[in-house]
């Protein structure tokens, strides 16, 4: 089999201490990390741009976001792991793009993710702009079908192109949306302006989606969106940091006031995992230029993906018959 991934390279060599894989062929793994810095550029200054350096600074940063992965962890109710030494956790590096094939990567990222399903793991994908969520859902045609798409951020992401691109930053919930296998879109979080036209929300509603607005959010609660959703899903869930209110979340390229707090997305989190399966989860959009001090962005990006850990562990999802 190709070699699809890259090893990452400083610091921390995985994130939160897991094992690195980098050969998928035959993985067998209970949770993968998997860095996706490249979307698809929609201009030349933007091919390397902040976004790309995320998956590995989030590396970096392991011991700020946990400690210890053996101590106690009071937003899952016990150790990182929960204390299973049969759960293999692992880092599968990065799919990076070859220069001699544009475009490739995002062919090698859905044969990542596939390989990781195959092998009966959950994917946490690190991006990277929003344009990874394409490649990586196109993965789950066959082991996962059909999809919940839960979508956290502050802007609608329908655009059909930009400057010739389809598959960019602003268009991954339409391309979603035409996806046979994505079933139902929930859209949380949407305030402010973004890249939409009229016509792209027209589109949005068009198709069905559900689409919340963080004041909406805000006024209900939580709770009672998840009780829009369905039980007994699949659930791919794609958190764009600027979805996040930016006091915990400051490193985005357009912060707006107002988006989902951490109480509230933890909220989502744990309860997508009790009400059917998670089988996906993507973190994308996070400047870390802009994140100094505190590093407060990465660690609560970190944060989110501690609690899809534990959360799943203590849900049974690994449990061997």
């Amino acid at each position: 089999m190709e070699q699809l991934t890259v090893p990452p390279h400083s610091h921390h060599k995985t994130l939160l201490y897991s094992e690195l894989v980098t050969e998928l062929e035959n993985l067998r793994a209970d949770i993968a990390i998997l860095g996706m810095p490249f979307g698809a550029a929609y201009g030349p200054r933007s091919f390397t741009n902040d976004q790309t350096r995320t998956p590995q600074v989030l590396r970096d940063i392991s011991d700020r976001i946990v400690r210890h992965p053996d101590h106690y962890d009071f937003d899952i109710d016990g150790p990182l792991l929960q204390g299973r030494k049969d759960i293999r956790f692992v880092d599968c590096g990065d799919v990076l793009p070859d220069l001699s094939k544009p475009g490739d990567h995002y062919r090698r990222a859905t044969l990542a993710v596939r390989q990781i399903l195959k092998g009966g793991g959950l994917p946490i994908v690190l991006g990277g702009d929003h344009g990874i969520t394409t490649p990586i859902l196109r993965a789950y045609d066959e082991l996962a079908a059909p999809v919940t798409l839960v979508h956290v951020d502050a802007h609608l992401d329908w655009r059909e192109e930009v400057n010739g691109v389809r598959e960019g930053l602003s268009s991954p919930i339409r391309r979603a949306s035409e996806m046979e296998h994505v079933d139902q879109i929930f859209q949380i979080g949407l305030r402010a302006q973004g890249s939409a036209r009229p016509a792209d929300y027209e589109a949005a509603k068009a198709y069905g989606a559900h689409v919340v607005s963080a004041y909406e959010l805000h006024e209900t609660g939580m709770q009672a969106i998840l009780d829009r959703i369905p039980d007994g899903g699949n659930y791919y869930l794609s958190i764009d940091a600027d979805g996040i209110d930016p006091s915990i979340m400051p490193a985005v390229d357009g912060p707006a006031p107002g988006g989902v707090t951490y109480v509230q997305a933890r909220q989502l989190i744990q309860g997508l995992v009790k009400k059917g399966r998670v089988v996906g989860m993507d973190i994308v959009e996070i400047q870390p230029s802009k994140d100094t001090g505190s590093k407060l962005t990465c660690v609560t990006a970190g944060r989110f993906i501690v609690n899809l850990i534990g959360a799943s562990i203590r849900a049974g999802y690994f449990d061997k018959r």
